[in-house]
């Protein structure tokens, strides 16, 4: 798998999401369509990059703001830039308990020590099911 490409600049790993993983697999895509109320054939998505920075699903037409910036600055990920981790990557708690947005830091800083191979194989698939599963603690 080419996990640069399916893994979206703000760190998010696309490979893992189902919204990803319904483009190969019908009968998830159905059952996404029935939970968010859209129509089968846009319970998919082909990844952040080869999305352009939409998510169709939600009906987006333009890019991410995060996608349009690293765009702009010609960055694989946030994580390359200067200012990083910057405003465009503030977690929030709104949806937070549906979409994993607020482990985009922590993916990169993950990326950066680790490589995006070895963090893609060994650790992503983990990050998501301690954010979604895990139990609090300090």
């Amino acid at each position: 798998m080419n996990y640069r490409n399916m893994t979206a600049p703000c760190g998010l790993d696309c490979f893992n999401c189902p919204m990803y993983m319904a483009s190969t697999n019908e009968g998830l895509r159905e059952k996404i369509a029935k939970n968010l109320k859209i129509p089968v054939e846009k319970a998919q998505c082909k990844g952040c990059r080869n999305e352009n920075g939409t998510m169709g699903f939600l009906g987006m037409t333009e890019p991410c703001n995060v996608y349009k910036c690293t765009q702009e600055k010609g960055l694989e990920f946030c994580s390359d830039c200067q200012g990083f981790p910057c405003d465009h990557l503030h977690p929030y708690a709104d949806m937070a308990s549906k979409v994993p947005h607020n482990t985009k830091v922590f993916n990169l800083c993950l990326i950066k020590r680790m490589g995006l191979e070895k963090w893609a194989e060994e650790k992503a698939k983990s990050v998501k099911d301690t954010y979604f599963k895990g139990k609090f603690r300090l």
